[in-house]
């Protein structure tokens, strides 16, 4: 269960983000407001939340999740892959190190975004991406060994991030898209299929017995509630524009 999170407001540099979405610049002020109540639903989800001022330095800032690993162990900085992202992680490490006895980093030439890193109990799963590389993978799992946590890679294909189309709900249950409802990896879970035309809302997210979907995918939505989950909806638009969604909004602990 999570008590905590730790969210960044969009700053007004949003509109200039990095993205490969082709859904046209965010609106900087509907942003804010889809912020605040991605906020309000993590607070419904019993959460005390850490909310940062925006940093107009860094475009992307907004999704923190990127920056960082917070497990039940260790905090682990990340290596983003993009040099626009690189600054983001000295501010937040400052925050982490405040919460955090234990902090570790990923170094160079490993690159490791906290988006292709997905938490199932004690087994961290680490997507190989254009963002996420090998050397940054294996120095995860070595940090992880070293806390009695397991890692192990996946191979990411065509998509940003492992989460952008793999969510697991725990109990056993994973959301997944067709592009991976084949992978062995997975074969053990329970595997709900997010339908081809909703594969936006693979990344919903989990947080205490509660799921997070985004917005306007109904037929996920249901399903997920026939899998015996609470359900909020929450709209994030504005951040799909930037290939972003609902986990990468926050850091939760």
């Amino acid at each position: 269960m999570f008590k905590k999170a730790i969210v960044r407001k969009p700053c007004k540099n949003l509109i200039n983000g990095l993205t490969t979405a082709n859904l046209g610049k965010p609106d900087y002020l509907l942003a804010l407001k889809q912020h605040q109540e991605y906020i309000e639903a993590l607070v419904e989800c019993g959460l005390e939340v850490t909310v940062l001022e925006a940093n107009e330095n860094y475009p992307d800032s907004t999704f923190v999740e990127d920056t960082a690993l917070l497990t039940s162990e260790c905090a682990v900085i990340t290596n983003p892959a993009t040099h626009s992202r690189n600054g983001e992680i000295i501010e937040l490490s400052q925050v982490i190190e405040n919460v955090y006895p234990i902090v570790e980093t990923i170094a160079t030439p490993g690159t490791l975004e906290g988006g292709d890193v997905m938490m199932v109990g004690n087994h961290f799963y680490i997507g190989l991406s254009e963002r996420t590389n090998l050397f940054g993978a294996n120095q995860l799992i070595g940090i992880l060994a070293k806390y009695g946590l397991i890692g192990s890679t996946v191979t990411v294909e065509n998509i940003l991030h492992l989460k952008s189309e793999v969510s697991y709900l725990e109990n056993n249950n994973l959301l997944v898209t067709t592009s991976f409802i084949n992978k062995l990896e997975f074969k053990k879970y329970n595997l709900i299929l997010v339908d081809d035309d909703e594969s936006y809302a693979a990344n919903s997210l989990w947080i205490n017995n509660i799921v997070l979907v985004p917005k306007g995918f109904p037929n996920t939505k249901n399903k997920i509630e026939q899998a015996g989950y609470k359900t909020i909806e929450v709209d994030v638009s504005e951040f799909r524009k930037l290939d972003g969604g609902l986990s990468c909004l926050s850091l939760r602990y």
